[in-house]
C-alpha cells in the first residue's frame, strides 16, 4: 500500500486498485460479483453506470480537452495544411449533405407522383365501373 492510498477507506482503495486495471478490471469484478453473489454484481454494475466508471474517464477527457483538431502543433506549415484540409473536408461534407438532401427530395417526389398516378387510375376505374 502506498502512502497516497494509506489514508483512504477500503472502498476507495478498492476503487483505486480497480481503476488501475481500467474497464477490463471493473468488468471482471462485476462478473465475479454476479458469480459469487448476484447483488454484489448488480451493485457493481450500478456503480459503474451511475458512478461514471463505465463511460466516464475516457469519454469525459475527450470532451473536456477537445478533439485536438484545432490545437496548434507548433509547426506553422503543418498547421496551415491541417486547417486547409479541415476546411476542404467540411466543404465536402456540406456538399455531400446537400446531395443527399436532393436525392431524398427526388425520391420523395417520385414516390408521391407514383401514388398520385395510382390514385388517379383507381378513381378512373371506379368511375367506369359505376357507369
Amino acid at each position: 500500500m502506498t502512502t497516497a492510498t494509506a489514508h483512504l477507506s477500503w472502498p476507495r482503495r478498492a476503487e483505486t486498485w480497480l481503476d488501475g486495471y481500467g474497464k477490463p478490471g471493473w468488468i471482471a469484478a462485476m462478473v465475479l460479483g454476479f458469480i459469487l453473489f448476484w447483488p454484489i454484481g448488480l451493485a457493481l454494475l450500478a456503480y459503474m453506470i451511475w458512478g461514471k466508471q463505465m463511460f466516464g474517464k475516457s469519454c469525459r477527457s475527450k470532451l473536456h480537452h477537445g478533439s485536438g483538431a484545432m490545437r496548434s502543433s507548433g509547426n506553422s506549415a503543418f498547421d496551415a495544411y491541417k486547417s486547409d484540409m479541415l476546411k476542404r473536408l467540411e466543404d465536402e461534407q456540406a456538399a455531400f449533405d446537400a446531395f443527399l438532401t436532393r436525392l431524398r427530395e427526388a425520391k420523395d417526389k417520385s414516390e408521391f407522383d407514383m401514388f398520385m398516378e395510382e390514385n388517379r387510375r383507381r378513381r378512373e376505374t371506379e368511375t367506369r365501373e359505376e357507369a
